[in-house]
């Protein structure tokens, strides 16, 4: 069964990566965008799967993502890709391979405190009015949705990094936001396609994922 799913899954990335590379050439889209749409829905399915690999597309995929926030002025995306989430990958990485399951190269899921749920949701409630206000300072185009989504993102990589479950529903919350900031710039005539698609396609595996740990979770217990 779990070759069947496997297979399953790759096949919906091979289908997902042909589509944005069509639409890309039809809609003579930015390179920029479609190698970073094509890199973070490649590293989002392998770090589903629990595969530390996923890090190394992650950098990259960080690498483009980063070009084409600073092309948008959405300063903080650009400075959570650059100074945090290129640096979390990096250590995600070498947490990952020390907690492999037996035999396997995937990793033993993990599930964090109710305490700790709630202090990570006050810290970000503050910080996102801190950075809304700071982002208003430097003109960002959409500043509540990239402060709320810059913030909720650190917190969705500090569970991804400790293989907690939580990310998931972290990063329910920060795709679908993040789906609706890149369709508001792309009806405002910039050719950012794949990227709209990449943050649907995140938001369809963070639910996908979370049912899956959620499962797996379950049966280690």
């Amino acid at each position: 069964m779990n070759k069947k799913q496997d297979k399953l899954e790759y096949l919906a990335l091979f289908l997902i990566i042909i589509f944005i590379i069509t639409q890309a050439i039809i809609n003579k889209e930015y390179f920029v965008a479609t190698i970073s749409a094509i890199c973070g829905i490649s590293y989002s399915m392998l770090a589903g799967k629990g595969d530390p690999k996923c890090y190394f597309i992650g950098l990259s995929g960080s690498g483009f993502y980063s070009l084409l926030a600073f092309q948008n002025a959405l300063w903080g995306n650009l400075a959570l890709y650059l100074f945090y989430y290129i640096p979390m990958q990096i250590l995600g990485y070498f947490k990952w391979k020390k907690n492999l399951k037996k035999n396997k190269n995937t990793i033993v899921k993990t599930k964090v405190s109710i305490k700790e749920r709630m202090a990570v949701a006050l810290i970000c409630a503050v910080l996102i009015l801190i950075t809304t206000f700071f982002m208003e300072k430097l003109n960002d185009k959409n500043p509540l949705l990239d402060a709320t989504t810059t913030i909720l993102s650190l917190a969705g990589m500090y569970f991804t990094v400790k293989r907690a479950i939580e990310q998931w529903s972290i990063w329910m919350i920060v795709n679908f936001l993040s789906a609706i900031m890149w369709i508001k710039i792309a009806l405002q005539g910039q050719k950012v396609y794949s990227t709209v698609i990449m943050w649907v396609v995140y938001l369809f595996l963070a639910i996908y994922f979370y049912i899956k740990w959620k499962k797996e979770i379950e049966t280690q217990n």
